[in-house]
């Protein structure tokens, strides 16, 4: 009697290698069909954005050829889980069905009606943790309540993780086998057919910059450990220099794993563990931290985890929110970090946290007005990751910056930009500016300003908002919050 097939469900898990849920499914004995759904109606508000799709595209067609290269053929579907799922079973006769757990709140609630959905049919569901170190409810205080602060939450899990994970056995390794019959035998569509591409090339750049699918991760990885890790600490702040991984997107649509970071460094560094508690592996629990406050707090992609922020007076500004997204403040480093998000779909942290609380506090914007923004044009945007980032910088969230902590633009060009570097790559009407007014150009005396070829308030705008003026604003409008919460 033969053993009927089961279904892998890929998700955010787009690779082959050490991918736990595969990995059981392929021992499971029967033929495994290997299927991806593009189902919008399953995100609830946050179905990916134009920067997202176009790295969804490039991924699923890497691993489409990777998984080719193995005999097996990517079934793509477009249309809600549950229905697609339920044609599959029809189709195929499958006995169980696999995938990779995802942390967002109508992801987990579209979940759970599916898994119980098909063990009352009499099937088997299994699902696997194929995206973080810990899984969010494995980390608890004292009292046995969620962490709100990082340093006792990352301390908390550093106890509590080994030397190395061990890794899921690859498909050549366990000898299970693929199904091997043609999409058409699933009514499986082309990738291109998910239209997941912009109809207007504004991408143009994207393919300069990045190669998604699990290759491109690998290679990112061994590159970043190869020539920047150790500095990693001492230049991850300067934009101008490759002092950051660029793994992000490989992270989010799960090309790469931390558990595999994890591992490869401790094969890098072998008894020498010090790399644990670096900078770096920091900002992979930072990760980690974001998703265990998105699982223990749902609302907070919506609505500040601190409930004063509710009252805070935030702005109605159209004009002011257009400069900022086109990269046209006056600011010339807060400029520089939006025109590459742009260009690139991707932005140095630092100047994550530059022109996030420009809005916030300079202009005086909801931070969930900047969330959607990175949400549209960021090549990682994360729901845990964006939500935490942005609720951070407005100080209504977990571990936040306090938000009478106002970033001085002009002072964080000199200090992250000093020769203005990287301000002179993407905001090109300043190159020939002199280092001493490229952060505030509107000190330049007009004879200096026709030398670099360029006319304030005409070339390059004045400052949109007066620095000493927005602070002043922004500190009396927390004040207004706390007189009213007394």
């Amino acid at each position: 009697m033969s053993i009927r097939p089961v279904l892998f469900w890929f998700r955010q898990d787009l690779r082959i290698a050490d991918n736990p849920g595969l990995s059981a499914a392929l021992a499971h004995g029967g033929s495994v069909i290997p299927i991806y759904i593009q189902d919008e109606s399953g995100e609830g508000d946050w179905v990916p954005g134009a920067a997202s799709r176009w790295w969804l595209h490039h991924s699923l067609t890497s691993l489409n050829a990777r998984l080719g290269q193995l005999g097996a053929t990517l079934i793509v579907k477009k249309g809600p889980a549950l229905k697609v799922l339920q044609e599959m079973v029809e189709l195929s006769g499958a006995q169980a069905i696999y995938w990779n757990r995802r942390y967002e709140p109508s992801i987990i609630q579209r979940d759970s009606a599916i898994k119980s959905f098909f063990l009352q049919q009499g099937l088997e569901v299994h699902s696997f943790n194929g995206a973080l170190i810990l899984e969010p409810w494995e980390v608890q205080n004292k009292a046995g309540q969620p962490f709100k602060v990082f340093t006792p939450f990352w301390k908390t899990c550093l106890e509590n993780l080994p030397q190395r994970f061990p890794v899921a056995p690859s498909p050549a390794e366990n000898g299970s086998r693929w199904h091997k019959g043609p999409a058409r035998e699933f009514a499986g569509l082309d990738v291109d057919a998910l239209s997941l591409l912009p109809a207007i090339p504004w991408d143009a750049h994207f393919s300069d910059c990045w190669t998604p699918g699990e290759a491109g991760a690998a290679e990112n990885l061994r590159i970043f450990v190869g020539r920047a890790f150790g500095a990693y600490k001492m230049q991850r702040d300067f934009p101008a220099l490759p002092g950051t991984s660029r793994l992000s997107p490989h992270l989010h649509f799960g090309e790469v794993s931390p558990r595999q970071i994890w591992n490869f460094l401790a094969e890098v560094f072998h008894e020498d563990t010090g790399w644990i508690r670096s900078q770096y592996v920091a900002e992979i629990g930072w990760r980690e931290f974001a998703h265990h406050l998105l699982y223990h707090f749902p609302d907070t992609t919506s609505r500040p985890l601190r409930p004063e922020f509710e009252a805070f007076p935030w702005r109605e500004d159209s004009a002011g929110y257009r400069s900022w997204t086109r990269g046209l403040t006056g600011y010339p480093i807060v400029d520089a970090g939006m025109r590459e998000l742009w260009a690139t779909g991707w932005m140095h942290n630092r100047l994550r946290m530059i022109v996030a609380s420009f809005l916030v506090k300079h202009l005086r914007i909801s931070w969930s007005a900047g969330a959607r923004w990175f949400w549209d044009t960021l090549v990682d945007a994360d729901l845990a990751s964006n939500t935490l980032g942005w609720q951070w910088a407005a100080g209504c969230g977990a571990d936040a910056a306090p938000y009478f902590r106002i970033f001085n633009p002009i002072l964080q060009g000199e200090k992250f930009d000093p020769d203005g570097v990287y301000v002179k790559k993407w905001v090109t009407e300043l190159k020939k500016v002199p280092v001493q007014y490229i952060h505030k150009p509107w000190e330049m005396p007009a004879g200096v300003q026709k030398l670099a070829g360029v006319r304030i308030g005409v070339d390059y705008p004045e400052p949109v908002v007066d620095h000493a003026a927005a602070r002043q604003s922004a500190l009396a409008a927390l004040q207004s919050i706390r007189k009213d919460g007394a």
